[in-house]
């Protein structure tokens, strides 16, 4: 064999493994690139929001109740195996319950003050955020026989009217609007919350009650509402918050963002609540 042959042969057996290992080389380059991105789906699959499930146990305001109990049907809807229990009330009786250490989840108040309860007591995680306002009106016995148009009209002789109690937050919402107009009034009782005052004029036991508009509007027929202008100057914020020791914080925190969606909004104004 010739010496050109030999370096030619040579030359091709060289090309060969070249090109073999270039293969090589290639494929792993694919297999790793492959493995990287099993791996990243993998991450990301376990990454993922776990299902939520459990009960969520919510303390909050009683004029929440009609909007609340709608916002907790859709929520466990859209989280199957999950449930919503409610305790409606005086803010500042559900604030004292929680500070005692009742097990609860998430508290909505009816005013800032009342929150600051249980943030002071250091039971709550997390800054507390306003997501709807309310506004006072006056509601009165269908037909308002007794011709209430203005908040002065509730200082007429005879008329029998029941307000809130101070310490909860529409109590002293109406004293706010009182003092601001130098009215004085003596009802025939303090409630305990809004609902209470609100029943009284639903049975008839009483001739008017100074109310939040959601609860005129949650009445239907039952009563008829009167707005009056200083209710402007005693508008109430609603907070929400997560308690610190709450028993399923995760679901709890899925359902306070529902209660700030868009979703939730719309279902909060549709019963007569402000945008915050």
């Amino acid at each position: 064999m010739t010496r050109s042959v030999r370096r030619t042969r040579r030359m091709l057996q060289v090309a060969g493994a070249g090109a073999a290992a270039l293969m090589a080389l290639s494929a792993c380059s694919s297999s790793s690139t492959s493995s990287d991105s099993s791996a990243t789906k993998s991450d990301k699959s376990s990454s993922a929001s776990p299902k939520l499930s459990g009960d969520v146990t919510v303390f909050a305001a009683a004029s929440l109740k009609e909007s609340f109990s709608t916002l907790g049907k859709e929520f466990e809807k859209q989280h199957p195996g999950t449930h919503v229990n409610f305790n409606f009330g005086g803010s500042d009786s559900l604030a004292a319950s929680i500070t005692g250490g009742a097990p609860a989840d998430v508290f909505a108040a009816a005013s800032p003050k009342t929150m600051k309860i249980v943030t002071d007591k250091k039971d709550a995680t997390g800054t507390p955020a306003v997501f709807v306002r309310n506004q006072l009106e006056i509601a009165t016995v269908p037909g308002n026989p007794h011709k209430v148009a203005s908040l002065k009209d509730l200082t007429k002789p005879g008329l029998k009217i029941v307000l809130c109690d101070k310490t909860v937050p529409c109590g002293a919402a109406a004293q706010k609007a009182l003092d601001a107009s130098h009215l004085k009034l003596t009802p025939a009782s303090y409630e305990q919350d809004v609902k209470g005052a609100l029943n009284k004029v639903e049975l008839k036991e009483a001739d008017a009650a100074v109310v939040y508009k959601t609860d005129v509007k949650s009445a239907g027929g039952k009563v008829e509402g009167v707005e009056f202008p200083e209710s402007a100057k005693a508008i109430n914020d609603y907070p929400i918050v997560l308690l610190k020791n709450a028993p399923n914080a995760g679901t709890a925190k899925a359902f306070i963002a529902l209660v700030q969606s868009a979703e939730g909004q719309n279902v909060l104004s549709g019963a007569g609540f402000l945008k915050p």
